[in-house]
């Protein structure tokens, strides 16, 4: 199997079993592909689907909204869901209607016009919501109870003169008490939505980075497949290299998340050895060499006297990898980019530094935190999961991770690891 087959096998895999639901259909809004997860979300089997018109799998009002979108948006080209995303209701087989997020990627192949569906189920988020409204309802309503409470024990105070004093301040001490128990049940509401947050961030952050390289992979090899004449080869190789390098970014995403997983879990072991931190470094540099922008230098500076060190190679390897390889991204096309490293019988030091686009004096302190990404790099692909990680996986080897930035002119990643080769 060449390395173009087995793309396209993961490709077909990624498609077929991704969480969220996907559907493919033409211009004349008639499907033409579907997922896994599209089937079981709607309760069809696929033979029931393709071919078939989208509209089916709407409610009668919103298969007629659906119908003006796409007319409005082929005259027009001002998209409303197409590139967009919004809340829409689909209806199952068995005719129950559910609440779904729709983002919509417009694909223009040669001859025709195809449109992909990113379908995420909002079942459970509508269902929490509603609970969350019955407990606030229940919440206001013992609130009036016991206000209502506090009223009749108050009249029967106002009725005994000798002990009104006392319960007066009575009173006023459950209220207060009820104030605290009130900010109590405030800062859970707050965790809980927080946490929610963090969900629909992740489901949202992923669909997002999952959606591009994906409609990517499917234009490409859709094209390949017109290119059968042996004068069109280089056409070929440009689309292959594509899909070869979406899936390495696909790969490099699912890394991330998979290695956040196992860190919130606890499941990352070290393992600690002795190596040669120049071997390993070199090992990197001809890595990331494959990567580099045109025209991008890539120099290495190093000074260990052949000493070795003793620490775990997989994450220091995993660190170098994620800094060089961010210095690349966020680096001009003719920048350069300097990494030094030296090593004694204490500990092992290394940096990274380029020339790019810096970052911004007010997201400095945020940008270790898991998710974060720099006001000024939104329109570059990215998780925001890279440094986190990083400095999870150093404090796990008792390591420090700094930095020094300024806005257009570049930043330096400092790492200073322990070197346990007498320990």
């Amino acid at each position: 199997m060449n390395d173009y087959q087995d793309a396209v096998i993961r490709l077909q895999a990624i498609f077929d079993d991704a969480v969220d639901g996907i559907i493919i259909i033409d211009s004349r809004w008639i499907i033409e592909e579907v997922n896994k997860s599209a089937c079981v979300l709607f309760g069809y089997n696929e033979d029931e689907l393709v071919k078939k018109s989208i509209n089916m799998l709407m409610p009668q009002k919103e298969a007629v909204r659906h119908d003006g979108y796409l007319h409005n948006y082929q005259q027009s080209r001002i998209p409303k869901i197409i590139g967009i995303g919004r809340e829409v209701t689909g209806k199952r087989k068995s005719g129950e209607e559910f609440p779904f997020w729709l983002a919509v990627n417009e694909v223009r192949l040669n001859d025709r016009t195809i449109y992909t569906g990113f379908i995420h189920d909002l079942s459970e988020i509508k269902n929490a919501e509603r609970r969350l409204q019955m407990l606030n309802e229940e919440l206001e309503k013992k609130v009036i109870a016991r206000t209502y409470e506090l009223e009749n024990v108050v009249n029967q105070l106002l009725a005994l003169n000798k002990q009104l004093e006392e319960e007066i301040n009575i009173k006023i001490k459950i209220q207060q008490q009820l104030k605290d128990r009130e900010a109590e049940l405030e800062k859970s509401l707050l965790l809980e939505r927080e946490l929610g947050e963090l969900k629909s961030r992740f489901v949202s952050m992923a669909s997002h980075e999952f959606r591009t390289p994906l409609s990517t992979v499917l234009s490409s090899v859709s094209l390949i497949g017109r290119y059968t004449e042996s004068d069109q080869q280089a056409n070929r190789e440009k689309h292959i290299n594509r899909v070869k390098s979406t899936v390495a970014h696909l790969t490099a995403i699912l890394n991330d998340f998979l290695s956040m997983n196992k860190l919130e879990e606890g499941r990352i072991q070290t393992f600690f050895e002795d190596f040669d931190p120049i071997e390993l470094f070199h090992e990197v540099i001809e890595e990331m060499k494959t990567i580099l922008k045109p025209n991008q230098q890539l120099i290495n500076l190093h000074s260990t006297n052949g000493m070795l060190v003793r620490s775990d190679r997989k994450i220091i390897k995993n660190t170098l990898i994620n800094l060089i390889s961010n210095a690349i991204k966020y680096s001009k096309e003719d920048g350069k980019i300097n990494c030094n490293i030296s090593v004694n019988e204490k500990v092992l030091d290394f940096s990274v530094s380029d020339e790019g686009i810096g970052i911004p004096d007010e997201d400095q302190k945020h940008l270790f935190d898991r998710f974060f990404r720099a006001s000024n790099v939104t329109n570059i692909e990215g998780t925001g999961l890279g440094l986190n990680i990083v400095k999870k996986y150093l404090e796990m080897l008792d390591g420090e991770i700094s930095f020094v930035s300024k806005l257009y002119i570049g930043t330096t990643f400092n790492v200073s690891i322990p070197n346990k080769i007498n320990s």
